[in-house]
Order: structure tokens, then C-alpha cells, then sequence
């Protein structure tokens, strides 16, 4: 749910009440996706029945934009004319872990893109090779020497989080092997020179940006808490939130929390005695699920807010009743009637936070594979020039690998 205006374009977004959208974002060192349920309420009757579901789409200002849509979007089949050889798509990102939902959404959103490929191009059969890096920088660095040097593998989709994504940057860059992320948002990644690397969403200073003045000047709060885990996600995130809501970031229950914690005694009892409007957490939903709960266990009634890190039906799972409210964002919209279908057919599950993100930038691979890139270092070209459309949005990069335009979409639990 962060970007800088992207906008949604292809075919035709149909907002289903009942199409939850799983993990996200661009995450750092641990923390998000699957975790432990230390700390949440659980799963009441009632919380059973509640889901992430789409609300509006704003821009960078926390204006409400319309959803572009169309029936122009990239098809990774082709035109079933395509011959290549000994051809691979790597995927990094967490595939185990308290992170794994995020990485699983991506992987798949990638699998269905290469599958459709491969039915309809007999001479050309793409091969996906998964890189799990748990979402951890240290991990990421020593799995990404293997990806490096796996010559069949001639684009890479990820690094999945932020912090691996920074940790792993200069080995793919000095490679030349294209680096592709369907979710890493820290800012800071697209100014460290690497003409490699781009991002296939908006990033926290527009997602942050979004929220903070929709909660400011649309839903009306003035006095707002700030939480933030220790991750580079995080980090980012809540610095953005907190500078743009100004003085309605109340400092004196700013808190900081570290990922993996289960005990949030203290944010909330900061919490509680500034009795804010509402909260925001800049972090995974690992660890917003048992935060909340504990708010809600300790008489804090303020509205609570988090970004694409949070926005995953664990969250849900795991905080039970507590989640009901809560505002969610992401650089990703709803998916597309026809892709949830073929996704849930693929994999007995519906779509996750980026998986149509993940199954975009996947086809803009096939598409330059398909016209007989074979070079690592022809692939980025492709990329860099690209300007289409997909089933999320429009994708065209400016000189420093972020999206010419981003939008954010504000969810809520329902």
C-alpha cells in the first residue's frame, strides 16, 4: 500500500467484500508475517467473520482518486510463439518464518505468471527457483551468492523485505542480475546507484504520506500515537507517518517496540495516559496483532492504523475481535475477478498482499524472455525502458528505479 501516486490500470479492479488481501509491504529484519499468537485474543465466533476489505483509494495527499482500470494489461502467455533454453526467474523473500505469508503471496503470484507462460509456449519452458531468505538481512546475504551464481537464472523477483533488500543491493547490482521487488518500500533503497533495481510499488514516503493525512484531514483525528518496530519497514514508515501528521504526532507516547516481542505493557501504558484519537503502528502484523489485542485489554478504545506489514489476514487471526476497525494500508489494490480465480484454482487459496504485484513483474520478465533476452544485463535494459500495463497498475520506471506514478489503498477490518 505505498506509493507515490501509482495508479491501478488493466483489467478491471471488482472489489470484493470477501477477498481479503494478505501480508505485504517491504519489511526489514524480521518481525512480520505468521508468527506467534502470544498475546492476540485469538479467534472469537465473531472474529471469524471479519476481513481486510478495500475502502478507498487515495493519493500521495490522503485525497480519495478514482480506480483507473481497463482491459489492456500484459498477458505473460504471449503469443505461444516463444523459444529459449535452460531459462530461470530466481524469487527471494521470506518462504519461512514469522514472515512467510508475504513471501508465499509472491512466490505464487510468480508461479501462476510462469504457468500460464509455460502452457502456452511449448519452446519455452520457464523454471522458477525459490531463494528462501526468511526475511533476514544476515540470511539474505548468504543465499544471495547462490542466486548470483545460478547462471540460469537471468532476473530475479525481490528481494521481498527491506532491510534484506539493503543487505543484498551491491551483490546483485555488481552481478548485473535484475532486481525486481513486488514489496520492498524503504525509500532509501532506490538512491544507492544501483541501475539494477527497481520497485514494483509506490514507496513509504508516499504510503506514509497517505495515511497519515487521511487519518489528519479526512477521518479528522488530532492527537495520534506512534509506534514503531525496530526494522528498516518499520523505521521508515512511522518517521514518514509521524513527520507528516506534524503536531498531531503526540511525542510523549511515540514508542518503540522490537520485532519479536510479546509483552507491550509499556507502549501501552504510554498509550493510555495521552488517550489519543488513535494509534499507528509502523511494523509487521506479528507483532501489531498482540499490541492491539494488549491496547484493547488495557481500556485503549483509539481508532488503530498500520501499513501493507500489518495488512495480512493473520492479523486478523491473530487479534481477533481487536482488529475490528482497524485501517490497513497498501501500495496494492484488489485483485481482479479472473486472477483470484485462477490463483485460487492454482493454489486452493485466495490472493495475498502483492500477489498480483508479484504476477505483473513476473510477466514483464516472460515478456522480454519471450522476445529473446537471454543476458542479464539485457534484461535490466528491458525493464528499465518498459512502459505497460498490468493487473495492479501502470508499470513505467523513472532513472532511479522507482514508479513514474503511485497510489495508496486504505482497507479496513470488517
Amino acid at each position: 500500500m505505498r506509493r507515490s501516486t501509482p495508479r491501478l490500470a488493466g483489467v478491471a479492479l471488482v472489489m470484493t467484500a470477501g477477498l481479503v488481501l494478505a501480508g505485504c509491504s517491504s519489511k526489514s529484519t524480521g518481525g512480520g508475517g505468521g508468527g506467534s499468537t502470544s498475546g492476540a485474543t485469538g479467534g472469537s465466533s465473531a472474529s471469524s467473520s471479519l476481513s481486510i476489505q478495500p475502502l478507498v483509494q487515495v493519493d500521495a495527499t490522503g485525497k480519495k482518486v478514482a480506480a483507473a482500470g481497463g482491459s489492456t494489461a500484459a498477458d505473460p502467455a504471449g503469443d505461444g510463439s516463444a523459444k529459449c533454453s535452460n531459462i530461470s526467474i530466481g524469487m527471494a523473500g521470506a518462504l519461512t518464518g514469522p514472515n512467510a505469508a508475504l513471501g508465499t503471496n509472491i512466490l505464487n503470484g510468480l508461479k501462476l505468471a510462469v504457468d500460464q507462460h509455460n502452457k502456452a509456449n511449448a519452446g519455452c519452458q520457464v523454471t522458477v527457483k525459490q531463494f528462501d531468505t526468511e526475511g533476514d538481512p544476515q540470511k539474505a546475504t548468504q543465499v544471495a551468492p547462490q542466486i548470483v551464481s545460478d547462471t540460469s537464472v537471468i532476473g530475479l523477483l525481490g528481494p521481498a523485505f527491506s532491510g534484506e533488500t539493503k543487505a543484498t543491493g551491491s551483490i546483485f547490482n555488481q552481478a548485473g542480475l535484475l532486481s525486481l521487488t513486488a514489496s520492498a518500500t524503504n525509500p532509501g533503497l532506490t538512491t544507492n546507484g544501483w541501475n539494477n533495481f527497481f520497485r514494483g510499488l509506490g514507496n513509504d514516503n508516499s504510503q506514509g504520506g497517505a495515511i497519515a493525512s487521511y487519518m489528519k484531514d479526512t477521518l479528522g483525528y488530532k492527537k495520534v500515537c506512534v509506534i514503531q518496530d525496530d526494522s528498516d519497514y518499520g523505521i521508515g514508515l512511522a518517521t514518514v507517518v509521524a513527520k507528516t501528521l506534524g503536531s498531531v504526532a503526540v511525542s510523549s507516547c511515540n514508542a518503540k517496540v522490537k520485532t519479536g516481542d510479546k509483552d507491550f505493557s509499556a507502549a501501552v501504558q504510554l498509550v493510555k495516559d495521552a488517550s489519543p484519537d488513535a494509534v499507528y503502528y509502523g511494523g509487521y502484523y506479528a507483532e501489531a496483532a498482540p499490541l492491539l489485542s494488549q491496547l484493547r485489554q488495557g481500556g485503549v478504545t483509539a481508532a488503530f492504523a498500520s501499513g501493507d506489514g500489518t495488512n495480512d489476514p493473520e492479523f486478523v487471526k491473530q487479534a481477533g475481535d481487536a482488529s475490528k476497525g482497524a485501517y490497513l494500508t497498501c501500495p496494492c489494490g484488489p485483485a481482479p475477478d479472473k486472477f483470484a480465480a485462477d490463483y485460487k484454482a492454482m493454489f486452493s487459496v485466495a490472493p495475498g498482499v502483492y500477489s498480483v504485484e508479484a504476477y505483473d513483474l513476473g510477466t514483464i520478465m516472460l515478456k522480454g524472455i519471450d522476445k529473446g533476452i537471454t543476458a542479464r544485463g539485457d534484461l535490466v535494459k528491458f525493464v528499465s525502458s518498459y512502459d505497460g500495463a498490468g493487473l495492479a497498475k501502470n508499470y513505467k520506471w523513472d532513472s532511479t528505479g522507482e514508479l513514474a506514478s503511485a497510489s495508496t489503498w486504505v482497507y479496513q477490518v470488517k
